[in-house]
């Protein structure tokens, strides 16, 4: 059973996002928070699978919120997928940053909310597909200059070419192909290069792809 926290503000978003979520056989919402405060205490005491944070909430924003638990090492477990009204808020890419899993604008489909939450269980999410390059080219745009040393040398050749894959929004079937291994493999490399590097899940894979200098804004042809 996937246990999820709903972050926000506004009862009525949340009681839509509990009333889709409560009706899977697989999910069930643990807990409600209305604000930024409450949603960290919460997750502490409940340690949910996942928390859906609203970005902007009072006392404290889902921001500083997701910074606090992504570096909790006892929070290790928990995802964080970020709402927002607008698919490019400026706040997203600090999300990213910060160690969110991912965004959703509060108007997506039903059926791709609850990809979203499966998927970022199984540490397969970045974003959906229709937002995932734009976001990367504009976080590429915004990214600090590549860190001056190697921070990727316990990498083999074949991890850093799946990072930078990664990197440019590839899916595991996508790099599949195009390195002509199963999608299972792809999968493997992703998941070993993740462990590597310390990364929680492949948003911020894209990140240490970015700010290694592994990949470079332009690359997204």
């Amino acid at each position: 059973m996937i246990r999820v926290l709903l972050a926000d503000d506004q009862s009525l978003v949340r009681a839509g996002f509990k009333a889709l979520l409560d009706a899977q056989p697989d999910i069930e919402v643990a807990g409600e928070a209305a604000d930024g405060e409450e949603a960290l205490r919460k997750v502490r005491e409940l340690r949910p699978d996942v928390v859906l944070m609203d970005i902007r909430m009072p006392v404290r924003d889902g921001l500083a919120a997701t910074r606090r638990i992504t570096e909790d090492a006892d929070l290790g477990g928990v995802k964080v997928v970020m709402l927002t009204t607008f698919e490019l808020d400026e706040y997203v890419f600090e999300a990213i940053r910060a160690g969110a899993s991912g965004f959703l604008v509060k108007d997506t489909e039903p059926d791709e909310l609850l990809r979203a939450v499966r998927a970022v269980v199984e540490g397969d999410a970045l974003l959906s597909p229709g937002v995932t390059r734009r976001l990367i080219a504009e976080f590429a745009a915004r990214s600090k200059e590549p860190a001056a040393e190697d921070a990727l040398g316990e990498l083999t050749e074949r991890e850093r070419e799946v990072m930078a894959l990664v990197g440019i929004g590839l899916s595991n079937e996508e790099i599949a192909r195009r390195l002509v291994v199963s999608p299972l493999t792809a999968k493997t490399h992703v998941s070993r290069t993740m462990v590597k590097l310390g990364a929680r899940d492949r948003a911020q894979l894209v990140v240490l792809a970015y700010e290694s200098g592994l990949v470079r804004p332009g690359w997204l042809g």
